[in-house]
């Protein structure tokens, strides 16, 4: 599954439809919290998690999963979950789930952006003016603002769409999520408080794709390509 990261991140969002414009989403500068403020009880809790996650990457195993999961595209996500959810998600061999999580990230990717301007909050690393896990994250993400977190956001959304598609994986699926938005706080790119709070942005951003006809038709659409290929799964590639 791996090769799936390889999919140019270039090529990924030309195919992408978003299902509404950000104007039509929930704004999460009044649906969350503000992070939380250097010296106080919450702000301590992230410093000791940062720390934690510092230990963590003395474990190879651990860290390599950290850098997989740091790479932005739409395969690495799909990578990540093909597994838990019980097939190997790819534009070739589910096109209907691939396009549903494509169009769904593409829609709520739009609510990060207002809020991480809005509260310009300094990642973790650069915070302590240390080196991430993955150095190439400096120079990309470093000016950009920590919260909420982007790659929680969309490892969350694309959790809660498969496992509406197969429910009986749900456990799987969503461990597999936690364990991604986790990683981010081992990488050093996110503070605790950016990745709790970005689940419960993506549940917000959930929500609202529940209420738009586009998202609903596709959804049965993957639905209905899953129980397909699930009938014949023996027959089917990463099963």
């Amino acid at each position: 599954m791996l090769s799936l990261v390889a999919v140019s991140i270039a090529v990924l969002p030309a195919f992408a439809a978003p299902y509404c414009g950000v104007e039509a989403l929930p704004d999460l500068i009044k649906c969350l919290p503000a992070p939380p403020e250097p010296g106080s009880a919450d702000f301590a809790r992230d410093v000791a998690r940062y720390e934690w996650g510092k230990e963590q990457r003395k474990n190879p195993e651990r860290a390599a999963l950290a850098r997989h999961d740091a790479v932005w595209s739409y395969a690495t996500i799909a990578d990540a979950l093909s597994n838990p959810f019980g097939m190997d998600i790819s534009p070739t061999n589910t096109p209907s789930i691939w396009k549903l999580l494509e169009d769904s990230l593409s829609t709520t990717d739009q609510m990060r952006v207002a809020p991480k301007a809005f509260y310009h909050r300094r990642r973790p690393f650069a915070y302590f003016n240390e080196e991430p896990l993955c150095p190439q994250e400096d120079g990309i993400w470093r000016d950009e603002g920590s919260y909420p977190s982007g790659h929680t956001m969309r490892s969350m959304v694309a959790a809660l769409i498969l496992a509406e598609i197969n429910p009986a994986k749900a456990n799987e699926i969503f461990v597999r999520a936690m364990q991604y938005g986790e990683n981010r706080v081992i990488a050093g790119a996110h503070w605790q408080s950016d990745v709790d709070m970005t689940r419960l942005a993506a549940a917000i951003a959930y929500s609202r794709l529940q209420t738009l006809p586009t998202f609903r038709s596709q959804m049965e659409l993957a639905k209905s390509e899953f129980a397909a290929l699930w009938r014949d799964r023996s027959d089917f590639p990463g099963t």
